[in-house]
């Protein structure tokens, strides 16, 4: 094999903007695990209900519907660096919002409130750091670049709740995690300020209309792979979103504490980061195969979670599920990038920013509301059997994505 041929598993690190990228990225994605965490123990340990963790995923999950389509039509039409600049200002400033009520012991409906400005900022965030990704390396590298974007964000999965569950143990409250979340944040913004000013290349002209706003939805239902993949995505995480329940299971039925709920808070970013780097340096061949089993695994180890009471077991279903979700992650978001035209970016990004709500938030709404009607097992349990039967229906329905091969070989439609 002649040395241009070889694979380079760090392709994307040989470009100055793409490593600024990913080191704030790293520390914007730790902070909003570490607040992730903290706010489920915290509005857990005040309540002692699942109904509050429903709560927390309705009131993020609620701005991404409102705002997706003009949000990512605003990152088509001004500066995705920009925008992605603003909103991490934003986001830093409703964290100390946050710091503040947990100091003063609050009202928890003031923390929603928060929590659902944080999201509108998220809303315009996402479309814009997902659009400005392929304009930092070259497209032959992109696949390596979003291994590794992701791979950063599995690392930020694992640090965030280890260092949220020390810290809450710590100073026995969650305040301190809060005023970190915002200089993390803050720090990622600067990050982007040093990367190089770059247009959005065609950048589209289309004022904001229903139509234009429209042409991500009507892009991402014409292009079947992208369909099958964010579909099979979003239903699985929408059953199996065990990790929302954590601290029911931390507290109730492991009695581990909060020192303990980190590390199961972790165990599904430990199981990513370590499949990231085996894609990094081993890509699938069969992209779409590959897929599907992988969220076949991920349902089983979700069911086998469910019924777990023992601690080890459970930090290794959990690690496992984490592997799993990985590749459905790698699969998905460079189908996403890399068959959409540079000018359509923001928007089919905003569509799959609706999608991956769709399957973290209101998955997190539905495991607490099942949690709270029959009880965390039962709903952990039923999410799994669920994630099966939507990989079996997703096969059948989009026999393409089975076709599927090397994700290197893919470029815009």
């Amino acid at each position: 094999m002649s040395d241009g041929s070889r694979h380079d598993p760090y392709a994307a690190f040989r470009h100055r903007d793409y490593c600024l990228f990913a080191v704030g990225a790293l520390l914007a994605n730790t902070s909003h695990a570490m607040q992730e965490a903290a706010v489920g123990w915290e509005l857990y340990e005040r309540t002692g209900s699942a109904m509050p963790l429903a709560l927390v995923g309705l009131v993020q999950a609620l701005p991404v519907f409102l705002l997706a389509l003009p949000a990512g039509h605003a990152a088509d039409r001004f500066e995705r660096r920009r925008i992605a600049i603003v909103m991490q200002l934003v986001m830093a400033l409703t964290s100390l919002g946050i710091a503040f009520l947990s100091s003063s012991h609050g009202p928890i409906n003031a923390f929603y409130l928060c929590l659902f400005i944080g999201g509108c900022a998220r809303s315009f965030n996402f479309p814009a750091q997902a659009a400005l990704l392929p304009q930092l390396v070259p497209l032959n590298v992109f696949a390596n670049a979003v291994t590794w974007r992701s791979s950063g964000f599995q690392l930020a999965s694992v640090l965030g709740p280890v260092l949220a569950g020390w810290l809450i143990a710590w100073h026995r409250a969650a305040t301190p995690v809060y005023f970190i979340n915002a200089g993390l944040m803050i720090t990622f913004a600067i990050c982007l300020v040093f990367i190089r000013k770059r247009q959005v290349v065609a950048a589209s002209p289309e004022p904001l209309t229903l139509r234009s706003a429209l042409a991500g939805v009507r892009f991402v239902w014409s292009t079947k792979l992208i369909l099958a993949a964010i579909t099979l995505d979003m239903f699985a995480v929408l059953f199996g979103g065990a990790t929302a329940l954590l601290p029911i299971y931390a507290k109730d039925i492991l009695h581990v504490g909060p020192a303990g709920y980190g590390w199961l808070r972790a165990m599904p970013g430990i199981g990513a980061l370590v499949m990231a780097l085996f894609i990094a340096h081993r890509p699938p061949q069969r992209a779409g195969v590959t897929l599907l089993w992988g969220v076949a695994g991920f349902g089983a180890v979700t069911i086998l979670f469910g019924l777990s009471d023992r601690f080890w077991l459970s930090l290794w279903m959990l690690y496992l599920l984490g592997s799993f979700d990985q590749i459905s992650v790698v699969v998905r978001h460079t189908l996403v990038q890399v068959l959409t035209p540079d000018p359509m970016r923001g928007r089919v990004s905003a569509v799959n920013s609706v999608f991956i709500t769709t399957s973290n938030e209101l998955g997190a709404f539905e495991s607490g509301l099942l949690a709270a009607l029959g009880g965390a097992v039962f709903s952990v349990v039923f999410g799994g059997v669920g994630t099966i039967v939507v990989v079996g229906l997703v096969a059948l329905t989009w026999p393409q994505l089975r076709r599927l091969g090397p994700l290197q070989g893919q470029s815009p439609m």
